[in-house]
């Protein structure tokens, strides 16, 4: 089966935005499919036109192999002539072997010459890093390949934690439904908050998610550790029940359990005690009211079940070595 894009769009104003993704063989299929979607949907409300022409652009030109049964036509990075708003580098299995292609990193060198910004998604970092964007830079990957591009380039910065880092033009992300994360991100950049709001809600995406958040949510942990899975319904009770009393024996009765059985076979199946647990979801949950919200600390403390700022401080800090209004400034300064 193959797949093309027409990158021809009828009807462009003078305000569009020209994104060319590098692809290569052994590429991820969502690593392009969810950021291209993001631009090929997004309207400059101002004047009611699409606002981005998007391209597959590849060294030669050739069918792209990805990792599904889908194949991709692309365009010759020799014969692309354009000036290029944003370059995105997409990862894959094939990003290793990508990234030790002279004839790729040529290219990609070649291209970013002539970008006003530069992007990758997931593992994608890793040719970036190869040509020498990342050095001296902030950047990030998929949280499993964090070691090896910190390894890989010891010149750039690599932090393990946000779904995406900016650092002047050049943006790196973790893997796969991260890459839709900073597609929105640029689109807002380039359309405004508005704009970006709008076309996540077009998309059925579920958020808007600040780069700064953790690859690896509280409760995606828990789960992960919990490979017996038998307090999953649990988990996700009280990701929606946080304002409550979580003491052991509420906990405990939700289950069926005695408390002291409960809190046995909890720290057996996940490795962290029931009220560790649920300070770590209510911290998360505060940490994502500061990012994304102007409310008060009281009023996040109280919404997340902490009762009180003091005790919301004391949990920040255990957890993030930082009280709460330390971590919204820094946030926002790196947001």
């Amino acid at each position: 089966m193959q797949f093309g894009i027409n990158d021809i769009m009828p009807n462009i104003s003078a305000k569009v935005h020209t994104v060319v993704f590098l692809v290569y063989p052994g590429i991820k299929l969502l690593d392009l499919a969810g950021p291209l979607q993001v631009f090929n949907d997004a309207i400059d409300h101002s004047v009611q036109e699409p606002a981005y022409r998007t391209a597959l652009v590849s060294v030669d030109g050739a069918e792209v192999i990805t990792d599904t049964p889908l194949s991709l036509r692309s365009q010759s990075a020799a014969d692309w002539r354009e000036a290029i708003d944003t370059l995105i580098v997409v990862g894959g299995k094939g990003a290793q072997a990508a990234s030790r292609s002279s004839i790729v990193l040529n290219t990609l060198k070649e291209l970013a010459g002539r970008s006003n910004r530069i992007a990758s998604i997931c593992t994608g970092a890793f040719l970036l890093g190869a040509a020498g964007l990342l050095d001296g830079r902030r950047a990030v990957t998929h949280w499993r390949y964090c070691c090896d591009l910190a390894r890989d380039n010891p010149e750039a910065r690599v932090d393990t934690n946000p779904i995406f880092i900016r650092d002047g033009h050049i943006w790196t992300s973790a893997g796969v439904t991260a890459g839709i994360d900073l597609a929105l991100a640029l689109v807002q950049e380039d359309l405004g908050r508005e704009a970006s709001l709008a076309l996540a809600r077009d998309l059925v995406v579920f958020a808007v998610r600040p780069g700064g958040q953790d690859q690896f949510s509280t409760t995606l942990h828990s789960q992960v550790s919990d490979q017996s899975s038998r307090f999953d319904e649990l988990h996700a009770w009280l990701q929606q029940n946080l304002q409550e009393d979580l003491r052991v024996e509420v906990l405990s009765d939700r289950v069926g359990m005695s408390p002291r059985n409960f809190a046995r076979q909890y720290q057996l199946s996940t490795g962290s005690t029931p009220a560790k647990a649920v300070e770590l979801m209510r911290v998360e949950a505060a940490r994502r009211y500061l990012e994304e919200t102007d409310l008060t600390i009281t009023r996040i403390a109280e919404t997340c079940g902490f009762r009180s700022d003091e005790r919301m401080r004391k949990s920040f800090i255990r957890a993030l070595g930082v009280p709460p209004h330390d971590y919204r400034r820094q946030f926002q300064g790196q947001a």
